[in-house]
């Protein structure tokens, strides 16, 4: 790697010559193989020395951030003095970055030890009797348990013992939840998760009391919440400002569109593979975030040439079976939170008004338009992969064409 990178002899045989070479040269190469581009690896490369110098590693000798950090500081002043740099902060979280990567790379880097969270046993406790009581899934335990963690870690008087606890404590707790702008429905989650908990917690023998059925929640009412997307026309300004040549809008267009058109989760985009594009059959296999199913959808002509010309044009090519990748070297699946964050720009760059901002309000402007549209609720849930037909019921709220209708009904002189 070092020889297609260096073409001086001088500094050539300065990184050849230099410590740890071989464990740089692997991680150059693991680079190159992702598809770094040559002028992102001559930079590592550079910095590689830098860090291999100034931490005087040894093989198979864990470095750990403070050494690191340390490391990095006197580097940045010392390319201060040099007239290299004007400000440390670049030269030094690069420095960070770099090393830290390398030595995770090598298996060579131990991490800061988080500080240990209030009642973890008991926490870890709870979530595995709820498992085997219950049998929920992963994905609920782990969101009781969150709600049950943020009002152990915020708690108004830590150093009263759990035992001694008061529901005035549990109040306070969601009186400041509601403080900060949450929806009933998000307060109503946390207060069950917080039942659920010290009910479990009282038979266990950690609390005195069993405070649970005096937590007070707010009262839903069903279907109470109205999904909220955009109209249906800033939707399609939206995908007319990805009609252009550059390769993120490619990419950002195929994204949009398997959210506004096909109403997918951003889950369910995030994990679609190259093998769910059935090209012969023109068909898109979706694995369902809720109920783990596999649905089967036609791909419409519009929606194949979108995705083609993604896949031909735009999406590196290499190893990874995710479908969507992030486009600046290393290349890596994009995220939930990626994906959320680039509707959420897109939003912001074109205006566009709705109470909700990320891709599930797509698929909520998807719902309300294909209602809007003449659909059934049971076709519309079907298109949405919805299990049972109250889920799909909701959308019924938001029929703006038939309240339309309504409003320019003539009453007769009577108002």
């Amino acid at each position: 790697m070092f020889e297609t990178l260096f073409h001086y002899p001088r500094v050539l045989a300065r990184h050849v010559s230099g410590p740890l070479a071989e464990e740089r040269r692997r991680y150059l190469d693991h680079r190159a193989a992702q598809g770094t581009p040559r002028s992102t690896l001559l930079r590592y490369a550079t910095e590689l020395l830098v860090v291999a110098s100034s931490l005087e590693l040894k093989p198979r000798h864990p470095a750990r951030p403070g050494q690191i950090q340390r490391a990095a500081r006197r580097w940045a002043r010392r390319q201060r003095r040099r007239g290299h740099a004007t400000v440390l902060d670049w030269s030094e979280g690069h420095f960070v970055q770099v090393a830290t990567a390398w030595l995770k790379f090598l298996g060579w880097w131990v991490p800061k030890p988080k500080p240990a969270l209030p009642c973890e046993a008991r926490l870890q406790r709870w979530a595995a009797a709820l498992q085997d009581r219950e049998s929920l899934s992963p994905r609920t335990i782990a969101k009781y348990r969150w709600w049950a963690q943020q009002f152990l870690q915020r708690r108004e008087r830590p150093s009263v013992p759990l035992r001694n606890l008061s529901v005035v404590e549990v109040d306070a707790f969601l009186r400041h939840l509601s403080d900060r702008g949450l929806s009933r429905a998000s307060l109503a989650t946390a207060a069950k998760s917080l039942r659920r908990f010290f009910h479990y917690a009282y038979e266990q023998g950690w609390c005195r009391r069993d405070v649970a059925e005096a937590i007070l929640a707010p009262r839903l009412f069903r279907q109470e919440d109205v999904p909220q997307g955009p109209a249906w026309a800033d939707v399609q300004r939206l995908l007319a400002s990805t009609h252009t040549d550059q390769p993120g809008d490619i990419r950002n267009r195929a994204i949009l569109w398997l959210f506004a058109v096909y109403g997918l989760r951003s889950g369910e985009v995030a994990h679609l593979r190259l093998s769910d594009l059935d090209w012969p059959r023109q068909i898109l296999r979706v694995r369902r975030s809720k109920s783990h199913r596999v649905d089967e959808y036609p791909l419409t002509q519009a929606a194949s040439q979108v995705l083609r010309r993604y896949v031909r044009e735009v999406r590196p090519a290499g190893a990874r079976e995710e479908l969507f990748l992030s486009l600046p070297a290393p290349f890596r699946p994009l995220s939930n939170g990626a994906l959320y964050d680039l509707v959420q720009r897109r939003f912001r760059r074109l205006d566009i008004r709705s109470p909700q901002r990320g891709p599930h309000s797509l698929r909520h402007a998807c719902a309300t338009y294909l209602l809007n549209r003449g659909l059934t609720l049971k076709q519309v849930g079907d298109h949405l992969g919805h299990r049972h037909l109250g889920s799909t019921r909701v959308y019924a709220k938001v029929d703006l064409a038939g309240l339309r209708e309504v409003a320019d009904f003539d009453l007769g002189g009577l108002v």
